[in-house]
């Protein structure tokens, strides 16, 4: 079976590893410093603080803007669950946004409209879906409020020649064993308000403190950073595979998934269109030896048992959209035998 995602490898991974053992050094210390500060001058931001993992980082976010109960928290639908975890974590209301639609430049990001019918809003959750980069200028005006930019799938992904993560008021990255980067589990939060980060940074961690405040166990371990210093420095030859492989398939599918004008996605995922159910799809693939998926599990409106009526274009996403493999260790003969698989499920 080729697997729909696989953890990349990178040389020298086992002995930084090992250095870290043999430092002595297993908890947060010099490797994580030195993980935040290559991130944040990557992306030019002032301020980056580890964590523990990408939900982590996201609560973190909300609690550094200061988001609490009683407040408005805009978060798409089409999206993991773990952005609705974060809002309920600070007791907040999640207020759930429509995607932009299966038959737009951007399908899959926010609908900017439905945003600004969502006003008052504390902050809206602004994910690049899929590693196809959201344009946080437009969303944040829509939102009239802070945008976290959510990086889990598109560290290197482009906007207009910016790279994602520098355009959120706070933006946040994940570290989980398949994504981009992986350090197994791990996250990272980023921006330029010294004084949010300072925040973020006092509640990441809680022993040895003057005085008492509900904090958490949210650091990431030197460990976990040593393997992402490493997976950084190899991000560009990560992202020039995926794009590689995204490029065969769409010469070999003659429909390109749709991307914004002016973007680079990182292909975190590539989505190809059925014209039917995705899961009966993904079912004949897998006797063919190809795993696929559902990009989005479930959306999370159906979780709230909200009508789904009302989130028409997530709806349609879900019932047309299935994500194939596409990941640096894809091989060649991999690729030709998923290329072969969808052409005989979905011809």
């Amino acid at each position: 079976m080729i697997p729909h995602s696989r953890p990349t490898r990178v040389a020298g991974d086992v002995e930084a590893v090992v250095r870290v053992l043999a430092s002595g050094r297993l908890a947060a210390g010099p490797e994580v410093a030195a993980f935040e500060d290559a991130l944040s001058r990557r992306t030019g931001r002032a301020h980056a603080v580890a964590t523990s993992s990408g939900q982590a980082a996201l609560h973190l976010a909300l609690l550094g803007l200061g988001v609490g109960r009683g407040d408005r928290v805009a978060i798409p639908t089409y999206a993991c669950t773990a952005l609705l975890n974060a809002v309920l974590y600070v007791g907040a209301e999640p207020v759930l946004i429509d995607a932009a639609g299966p038959d737009g430049p951007d399908p899959f990001n926010l609908d900017p409209d439905r945003l600004t019918e969502a006003r008052p809003l504390a902050a809206a959750i602004a994910p690049h879906l899929l590693g196809f980069p959201a344009d946080i200028a437009l969303l944040r005006a829509a939102a009239g409020a802070p945008i976290i930019e959510d990086c889990a799938m598109a560290a290197g992904a482009r906007d207009g020649g910016r790279e994602v993560g520098s355009a959120g008021d706070v933006a946040i990255f994940s570290f989980y064993a398949t994504k981009m980067l992986a350090t197994g589990q791990g996250g990272m939060l980023l921006c330029d308000d010294g004084a949010i980060a300072a925040r973020v940074r006092d509640l990441s961690t809680y022993d040895e403190r003057e005085e008492y405040r509900v904090r958490y166990n949210y650091a990431m371990t030197d460990i976990q950073a040593a393997l992402g210093r490493l997976q950084l420095a190899h991000l560009d030859g990560f992202l020039a595979a995926r794009r590689a492989i995204a490029a065969q398939y769409d010469r070999a599918f003659g429909r390109p998934v749709p991307r914004r004008p002016g973007t680079e996605p990182s292909f975190f995922r590539y989505p190809i269109r059925c014209r039917s159910d995705p899961r009966a799809a993904a079912r004949r693939l897998a006797d063919l030896g190809v795993e696929a998926k559902p990009p989005v599990f479930r959306p999370i409106h159906r979780y709230l048992g909200l009508d789904p009526a009302g989130f028409p274009r997530a709806e349609a996403l879900d019932r047309l959209i299935l994500s194939i493999p596409i990941y640096p260790s894809l091989t060649e003969e991999e690729s030709r035998a998923v290329i072969d698989g969808v052409k005989r499920v979905l011809p």
